[in-house]
């Protein structure tokens, strides 16, 4: 069984500080169907439209019948582990650092051989369930993982190394006055956080959920605008090099489209709380989460993104914040190459409406703000680049994924 994870000691601040390394990442245009697969959480291989073979590992012509019609599809994961071996040394420099490393190859239920990863509680010949990962350069691979859950399952150094698991961790909420930023403090409370930094802007004005924000357990209240860059710059000189988490949870949400909103002024508040606020956040604390992406049980480990499900399609209703939503999503993207060198993930979570004060008037189904901190828990366990929160955000997600014109006209109906 797994040892549980200690809690690391207060580390010696002489000690040289490890570079980060990555494992190799290079894959072909085909096999990033995989990565595509394991950054939204996904197990799918490649199935041929014509004989129905499974297909591993990607190819461009099905092996069975030539066809080229191999489109990914979700599959069932579970299989048998017929053969294992243990790596001792080798010539690569990342897994140089973390031999000895299991190694095994899996018989899937439905059909294929894949070489994977091995989970410390799986045993040669047992039942196991294959998961994608990304891995610290960004890529897809294969990790065996028990057939059922198993005592202290997630503190295994092989899948910590994958994932970015809470546990131990120390978390900075960007903004504790909205009800999504305390209902993630509480989130990364249980969730085993040793530390969760709290960021307020203008302490001294008083708010709703003010006292029970203080009596989370391990939340400490920080001064933090993001509006203001000396503001975050501060917050990032005292205490980045001690974050191994940022979650941006600031939000400027208003109604009104492009052509019947009059003036700039609004768009001016959502672009400076929302777009120039994440530049600031990544500016300051960027650099010093890609330098610790090897600092031990410590290590930095995500940028998390809360972005509406309408970056992905404008909702005309809300149509400036919709284009606001957008510019995050594609700075996250470039955020996401900019941190990929020191294994450090950048974790998008959309969601659709809100049970919030703003989204008043938007019928149900909405997302209540305790919904989507748990989504970013999970998703932050699993590991995953993309999470959709909510029934609005994943109907977005499917409807793009079919028609994306279509679900233009109807979002504009």
């Amino acid at each position: 069984m797994t040892e549980p994870l200690a809690r690391p000691k207060r580390k010696n601040p002489l000690r040289r500080t490890r570079l980060p390394l990555s494992p190799q990442g290079v894959r072909s245009r085909t096999a990033h169907g995989l990565t595509a697969a394991a950054a939204e959480g996904r197990f799918a291989l490649q199935v041929c439209l014509d004989c129905n073979a499974v297909v591993y590992p990607p190819r461009d012509a099905c092996p069975a019948c030539l066809s080229a019609r191999l489109p990914f599809r979700d599959v069932d994961n579970g299989g048998v582990l017929t053969a294992e071996t243990t790596v001792q040394t080798s010539t690569d420099p990342y897994f140089r650092e973390r031999t000895p490393w299991r190694v095994g190859a899996v018989k899937l239920d439905v059909g294929p051989v894949v070489v994977a990863h091995l989970h410390g509680d799986v045993t040669e010949g047992a039942r196991v369930r294959l998961e994608f990962k990304l891995d610290r350069s960004g890529s897809a691979v294969a990790i065996a993982l028990p057939d059922k859950d198993t005592p202290n399952m997630a503190d295994d150094p092989h899948l910590r190394e994958m994932t970015c698991d809470p546990k131990f961790r120390r978390a900075l909420i960007t903004d504790g006055r909205n009800a999504v930023g305390q209902a993630m403090a509480k989130a990364f409370s249980d969730a085993g956080a040793s530390i969760v930094f709290v960021g307020l802007a203008d302490a001294w004005k008083p708010f709703p959920g003010y006292d029970e924000l203080k009596r989370i357990t391990n939340v400490e209240i920080v001064p933090l605008d993001v509006t203001d860059t000396e503001s975050v710059t501060e917050q990032a000189e005292q205490n980045g090099a001690r974050i191994d988490i940022v979650v941006n949870t600031a939000e400027h949400v208003r109604p009104g489209g492009v052509i019947n909103r009059h003036g700039l002024t609004v768009a001016r508040e959502e672009l400076d709380i929302r777009y120039m606020g994440l530049l600031r956040l990544a500016q300051a604390f960027g650099p010093v989460l890609r330098f610790r992406g090897a600092d031990g049980v410590n290590s930095a480990a995500a940028f998390v993104n809360l972005i509406s499900v309408h970056a992905l399609m404008n909702w005309p209703e809300f149509g400036s914040y919709s284009a606001t939503e957008a510019a995050c999503l594609s700075a996250a993207q470039c955020m996401r190459a900019e941190l990929r060198p020191g294994g450090v993930k950048v974790l998008n979570v959309f969601f659709g409406p809100l049970e919030t004060e703003w989204f008043q008037t938007v019928p149900p189904p909405k997302v209540t703000p305790a919904a989507l901190a748990n989504a970013v828990i999970r998703a932050l366990k699993q590991g995953v680049e993309d999470a959709f929160a909510g029934d609005i955000a994943e109907d977005i997600r499917q409807r793009l994924a079919v028609n994306p014109k279509a679900l233009e006209r109807e979002m504009a109906g």
